[in-house]
C-alpha cells in the first residue's frame, strides 16, 4: 500500500474522450507504474489542484498533461493560474494540445509551460508522443515529489 502512494500521478486535463482512452491506452501499455486522473474541463481542473468542489482528497499531481482548448475555462487560463500560484508553480505542466498557433506556443513558453506537444492526427504517432512524454517525465527526469521521497 505504501508504494501505491509513491506512484507518480498524471493530472490529464482533457474534454476529448476518444484523446483520454488514446491516452489511457499509451500510459497503460508503458513500463512505469502511476496513477492517471482526468478532468474534462479547465474548472474542474482547478478545483481538483485547489482540493475543492468535490476533490477534498485529491492527491497532488506529479504531472499534468494540459490541453489548451476546454470547456468553461480555457487551458491558457488554467496554466497562468497554476504558474502563477506559489503551492502548484512547481508541477511540470505538458501542454499537450491540436494547436499549431506560433501565439498559442509562445503564451504558453511565456506562462512557464515546461514543454508544448502538438497532438499528432495519426494513431501511431500520437501514442508515440504519449509514451515519448512517459519515458521522459516518470522515467529520466526527477520530479519534485521524487526529490521528496
Amino acid at each position: 500500500m505504501a508504494s501505491k502512494a509513491r506512484e507518480p500521478l498524471l493530472l490529464l486535463v482533457e474534454d476529448n474522450p476518444g484523446d483520454v482512452r488514446l491516452t489511457q491506452e499509451a500510459l497503460e501499455q508503458g513500463h512505469t507504474e502511476h496513477v492517471l486522473e482526468v478532468v474534462t474541463d479547465g474548472e474542474e481542473a482547478l478545483h481538483y489542484l485547489h482540493r475543492e468542489e468535490g476533490h477534498e482528497s485529491a492527491r497532488r499531481p506529479d504531472l499534468i498533461l494540459l490541453d489548451l482548448n476546454l470547456p468553461r475555462c480555457d487551458g491558457r487560463e488554467v496554466l497562468q493560474q497554476v504558474k502563477s500560484d506559489p503551492e502548484l508553480c512547481g508541477i511540470p505542466v505538458v501542454v499537450l494540445t491540436t494547436s499549431e498557433a506560433a501565439e498559442d506556443i509562445r503564451e504558453a513558453y511565456e506562462n512557464r509551460a515546461n514543454c508544448y506537444i502538438t497532438k499528432p492526427v495519426d494513431l501511431d504517432d500520437f501514442l508515440t508522443v504519449v509514451r515519448s512524454i512517459e519515458a521522459f517525465w516518470l522515467d529520466a527526469a526527477r520530479l519534485p515529489s521524487t526529490a521528496e521521497a
